[in-house]
């Protein structure tokens, strides 16, 4: 069960559900798009889910990574107004998705799922506040760094070893820096010793070393 709905009953867990939505989405497949109607909540079973901003001429910046077990579109879903963002698969991923006309009645006699909700817009303003301190004030190496360690974290694999699911060009563009210029600093990363590029992961041998760089300004 996804950690937003925890502190609801069983039983009104258990018909939300049985309300909602299941799809599978294919690695690049747009699940929504900038200015769609809020009309879903949507969460992650199975892969990831990049949230990205375009402009007019192609230019792409990934905002946020989703990853199983959490969800994403709440700001659309709770004001009503549409999309800000789009959202594309990572990966290969299942989805699963939640009426806003569902929803929203919850929301309004379950206080506890209220509070989820603050604590989940929190979470994801302190996150925009620190990338944008980031983008500001922090050098390219250590921008990477950062954005690196942050989505390996939650990936730690047997033998201490941290792994990124994301691309080189999801990457660089999350950061805000062209592809060359991030493969270069990876690239010597990778002669260090502190990190693998495999089959489109990124596997942090040395994550303190980065977590070094990340530090400094």
């Amino acid at each position: 069960m996804n950690a937003i709905f925890s502190d609801l009953a069983p039983e009104t867990v258990a018909q939300l559900f049985h309300r909602a939505s299941f799809q599978t989405f294919e690695r690049g497949d747009y699940i929504f798009r900038r200015g769609d109607p809020g009309t879903c909540l949507f969460g992650v079973v199975e892969g990831s889910v990049r949230m990205c901003a375009s402009s007019p001429d192609g230019k792409s910046v990934v905002l946020n990574l989703i990853s199983a077990g959490q969800t994403f579109g709440e700001i659309a879903v709770l004001d009503g107004l549409d999309r800000t963002t789009d959202a594309i698969a990572n990966s290969d991923c299942e989805i699963w998705g939640i009426a806003r006309r569902d929803l929203i009645p919850l929301v309004r006699t379950e206080p506890a799922l209220a509070a989820k909700f603050i604590d989940l817009l929190c979470a994801r303003l302190r996150w925009t506040s620190e990338h944008l301190e980031e983008v500001i004030l922090h050098g390219l190496e250590a921008r990477l760094a950062h954005i690196v360690v942050k989505f390996a974290e939650p990936n730690l694999r047997m033998g201490g070893s941290l792994v990124v699911n994301m691309t080189q060009q999801s990457v660089s563009e999350m950061v805000g820096i062209s592809r060359e210029r991030a493969n270069k600093i990876i690239s010597a990363w990778a002669e260090r010793g502190w990190v693998l590029v495999k089959n489109r992961t990124l596997v942090l041998l040395d994550a303190q070393a980065l977590r070094n760089i990340a530090t400094r300004s």
